[in-house]
């Protein structure tokens, strides 16, 4: 359940079967409750994780699995932290890509945060 003292830091990934990393600014502080994304094509030959980091120190239950069976754009995945959550204002938010998928698709994604 969202309460009023959530708020939403949307992000993107352009290529979500390329390894590497984005980077989201966080306006204010809080914790990390949740971490959705939407899928905008079909993924092939493995799973694409996305891992999220705070200051280098991956999040504890901030990772997110999108499935390459039966992935179709529109598929939803998320994760719900639960521990190494915390972020300060003006800190960043790290989501890195395994890049063990294939084809070029982008995954858009929003970090829900608890103030």
């Amino acid at each position: 359940m969202r309460t009023l003292n959530d708020y939403f830091i949307p992000f993107k990934i352009t290529d979500v079967s390329t390894a590497g990393q984005v980077y989201v600014p966080v306006p204010d502080g809080g914790k990390i409750v949740k971490v959705i994304t939407a899928l905008n094509g079909a993924i092939g030959t493995a799973d694409a994780v996305l891992t999220l980091k705070i200051g280098g120190t991956a999040v504890t239950g901030g990772t997110v699995t999108i499935a390459t069976a039966s992935s179709a754009a529109g598929d939803v995945d998320s994760c719900v932290p639960t521990a190494a959550n915390q972020v300060l204002e003006d800190d960043t938010i790290e989501i890195e890509t395994n890049g063990a998928s294939s084809n070029a698709i982008s995954v858009d994604g929003v970090i829900i945060v608890r103030r």
